[in-house]
């Protein structure tokens, strides 16, 4: 089914989402230059990142393995409305954040991204990236809380 909906070696929808989730990131990049990682966990700062890179490069480029694409229209459907779903969920919230910084909107920004990863992965049966989700999902908020614990200590 792959074929059917435009997918090669390249994923039009993947690069389409991946781009999505990073302009508010890019945004927020510029908006609080100078904020550190207050994270002092190598290990998990690592892992946060081998998953979001990972997930990132296998949500656009199918490398054929362990990638078997839709088994049926439905999966198709949950593929697109879950992350047409989460995206206007994850720019919501990050607009609301925007205006004012909260812990919870922080642990969501934090979790939507991990759970948009294990949807698709999970409709296109594509097994590493369920894997690089998974990674993603344990630094990336293992790394928020962190920065939470840390913001709350100095406040």
């Amino acid at each position: 089914m792959a074929g059917k909906v435009g997918f090669s070696w390249i994923n039009i929808f993947g690069l389409i989402i991946v781009a999505l989730l990073l302009i508010p990131n890019i945004i927020y990049a510029f908006k609080f230059r100078g904020v550190e990682n207050q994270c002092r966990s190598s290990a998990m700062n690592k892992l946060e990142q081998i998953g979001r890179y990972g997930c990132m490069f296998l949500m656009i480029f199918n490398i054929g393995i362990l990638e078997f694409s839709f088994s049926s229209i439905g999966m198709f459907v949950f593929y697109t409305v879950g992350n047409v779903v989460l995206l206007i969920v994850y720019w919501i919230i990050w607009m609301l954040f925007f205006q004012k910084q909260d812990n919870w909107k922080r642990m969501a920004l934090a979790i939507i991204p991990t759970v948009l990863f294990l949807i698709s992965g999970i409709a296109l049966r594509h097994i590493l990236l369920i894997i690089m989700a998974v990674i993603f999902g344990i630094g990336h908020i293992y790394v928020t809380k962190a920065n939470m614990t840390t913001e709350e200590q100095v406040g």
